[in-house]
């Protein structure tokens, strides 16, 4: 063994002064357990019991042990104390519920005569109350891990064993408070809602994964001492520090975001109860009203409107022609400069994904190509069926696999020609489709957009469905599937009563209007509510084709990883192969049983291509003006795109959000079962910290006149 690293093994550091607190509190929680356990049997239970003494220990473990000395050696080391400091040791303290046992492990007659008219002091409750609200508790942690990793008062700890021990009681003192709101230590009042210490959670990570990242992707040593160190078992400086940032950020985010899963199910599931109970109520007190888009004063009005769809189809029509013939006359023309180069790549995407995440699949209801399927109706007979091998997603998800492909492959975002022609293809397509076969058949089978949003659509706060299953039960005409002389019904043979989640969901509101009852609306459900209930296999695979083709669409733009994919010979097309079809392969050879939990998947796939996508929409925001100067024969001004500061971190927020609902799912699909849900959470988790990864690479500036 290295002679120095034997010497640090064996120099543990035990300071009286600690060893006497620790032992001091070990004596009188097992005092007060022991008389609590009698009296509150249910509440001090052997686990509290554990829980709080495990706590100590890695106190003890941190402070006193061979971490300590290695710390001064290893960053790597030095953030595996401070994650027991922050992440570990106070969450288990809290568990064991340590207030009361600790007052009752005093003597009787310290207790009644010193500590109680203290802690009766109203004054001093205020104070608590104050200092535990979240707020406090938030900042505190925050403030301590962004102030103590700054390099100057980093080397002051490192340097100075005085302040070192201030730093690790800075931590330790501002995690106890930190974590008291989220485990809810008794007898305190929570000052907030369960629900709110999800966002408390998952703001907490946003701090954690910046200053991981910021030690990660630094080009140099940020902490000197760790430079001139001995370099145990050759770690170099740079790998040390890439690993102590890999430290706190990987396991960091998942002690954040693990309790945020199990306060999102246990909101749930009270949710659940508290739906189970108003359905027990009689009839007179239940509230039966639902809130509906359609139902809205002035929106509603004008979206019920029969002919409503037509006014933004027809806006997007003209968008779309100006975009082919803008793209068709400039062959050489640089994208940035060209309608099809600009609206297409960087507003239509951006757009349409927040409009799904915020609201429900609006694209498809204002869609251009739904004028020329009419037309094709018109003009065609439309009287052949789908072949019957064709009416699946297997079709769909495999041009949406060739699609990413060509998309880098061709750097179709950079030619404007190309962009004219495919928007072309997609109008002729559509047309014939449609006019020859019945059904929406380009929508339902074929149009890869489409089943772009219809998938991404499942995780939107808005579905079309029914107002009241009752009313249905009663109609004995089912015009919203069928039609009626005014109105044709549902095309994509949905039929509303049985219909669950937006998937094959055009948002055409045909439904809404030949229901004779007005029971059909735009109605507000829960995000990703539907997931994973009775899935089909082909819907599974498309999914994952889309949930991959997330990170590998994000990752090929990624500075690191575009400069590797083009300076190998078939690298690109190895990378989407491997990226895009083994994913969507493995499930298709597992079979329907993994369907399911597949889907589990798609909400963190949304929340990357809401990240990738609004990245470019805002840092792109500005590139319409030069195509304008360009039409109108005026100097273009060039302003390279800048990320704004907020940017990574709302990114890292929407991934955040998309791992919560996605284990949430998971749990909920696996049955309740550790075993079989663990699988299933160890790629989502192993997901996310590689879209978090590529989120923090510099990215290409695609569509932008200028690339810095």
């Amino acid at each position: 063994m290295d002679p120095v690293a034997a010497a640090v093994f064996a120099s543990w550091r035990i300071e009286p002064g600690l060893l006497l607190v620790l032992v001091a509190a070990v004596a009188l929680y097992i005092r007060g357990w022991h008389k609590l356990r009698r009296e509150l049997p249910d509440r001090y239970t052997n686990e509290r019991l554990t829980a709080f003494l495990s706590g100590v220990a890695l106190v003890f473990l941190a402070l006193a042990s061979p971490l300590d000395a290695f710390a001064g050696m290893l960053l790597q080391v030095h953030m595996v104390q401070h994650l027991i400091l922050i992440m570990a040791a106070p969450v288990l303290i809290w568990l064991g519920q340590p207030i009361i046992p600790l007052m009752r492990g005093l003597p009787g007659a310290v207790f009644t005569n010193a500590l109680g008219p203290f802690l009766g002091w109203q004054a001093l409750r205020r104070a608590g109350r104050a200092i535990t609200h979240p707020v406090v508790c938030w900042l505190a942690l925050a403030l301590a891990v962004v102030f103590w990793h700054q390099p100057r008062w980093y080397e002051l700890g490192l340097t100075s064993p005085d302040w070192h021990k201030v730093e690790h009681l800075c931590f330790l003192f501002a995690a106890l408070l930190f974590w008291w709101p989220v485990v809810g230590v008794w007898p305190g009042k929570p000052q907030w809602s369960r629900w709110m210490m999800i966002p408390y959670l998952v703001f907490a990570d946003m701090v954690n994964t910046g200053v991981s990242a910021w030690l990660v992707f630094s080009h140099h040593v940020v902490y000197p001492t760790y430079a001139a160190a001995p370099r145990l078992w050759g770690i170099s400086a740079m790998d040390d520090q890439a690993t102590a940032g890999a430290l706190m950020w990987v396991p960091g985010s998942i002690a954040y975001l693990i309790p945020a899963f199990l306060l999102t199910m246990q909101a749930l599931k009270s949710g659940e109860r508290s739906t189970a109970v108003r359905a027990a109520r009689p009839a007179v007190f239940v509230r039966h009203e639902v809130w509906d888009l359609l139902r809205v004063p002035l929106i509603g009005p004008i979206m019920r409107h029969r002919h409503f769809r037509r006014v933004p189809q027809a806006a997007l029509f003209a968008l779309a022609l100006a975009v082919m013939v803008d793209g068709m006359a400039a062959r050489s023309q640089p994208a940035p400069l060209n309608l099809a180069g600009v609206l297409p790549w960087t507003y239509w995407r951006g757009f349409t994904i927040v409009a799904l995440l915020a609201g429900g699949n609006f694209f498809c209801m204002a869609c251009p190509f739904m004028l020329t399927r009419d037309l094709g109706r018109k003009w065609l007979p439309a009287s052949y069926r789908w072949p019957v091998r064709l009416r699946s997603k297997w079709l769909a998800a495999g041009l949406i696999a060739v699609y990413l492909w060509a998309y880098e492959a061709f750097s179709l975002w950079a030619s404007p020609w190309w962009t004219a022609w495919i928007i072309a293809g997609y109008f002729v397509t559509s047309f014939a489709i449609d006019g020859i076969f019945e059904g929406a058949s380009f929508c339902k089978y074929v149009c890869p957009v489409g089943q772009f949003h219809f998938v991404n659509s499942l995780v939107s706060p808005l579905e079309v469905k029914v107002r009241s299953a009752a009313v249905c039960d009663s109609c004995s005409t089912h015009d919203c599937i069928k039609g009626n002389a005014q109105q044709r019904g549902c095309e994509l043979h949905l039929f509303q009563p049985q219909k669950r989640g937006n998937m094959d969901c055009t948002f055409c509101l045909d439904c809404v209007q030949a229901c004779p009852t007005g029971n059909v609306g735009i109605l507000r459900v829960a995000p990703a509510a539907e997931i994973g209930t009775k899935q089909r296999l082909d819907v599974a695979v498309l999914a994952m084709v889309l949930v991959f083709g997330a990170l590998v669409n994000a990752a090929g733009m990624a500075g690191p990883v575009m400069m590797k994919l083009h300076s190998v010979h078939g690298a690109l097309t190895a990378f989407y192969a491997v990226g895009l079809i083994v994913p969507a392969a493995l499930v298709a050879l597992a079979g329907k049983r993994t369907a399911s939990s597949a889907m589990a998947l798609v909400p963190l796939g949304a929340s990357m291509w809401a990240a990738h996508l609004g990245w470019h929409l805002v840092t792109g925001w500005t590139s319409l003006g030069p195509v304008v100067a360009r039409i109108l024969n005026k100097a273009v001004t060039v302003s390279p795109g800048q990320t704004p500061d907020w940017l990574t971190g709302a990114q890292i927020l929407l991934m955040d959000t998309g791992l919560l609902i996605t284990l949430a799912v998971v749990w909920r699909v696996s049955g309740k079962r550790l075993a079989a849900a663990a699988p299933w959470v160890v790629i989502a988790v192993s997901y996310f910290a590689v879209a978090v990864w590529v989120v923090l690479q510099p990215m290409q500036m695609r569509g932008m006149v200028m690339n810095p």
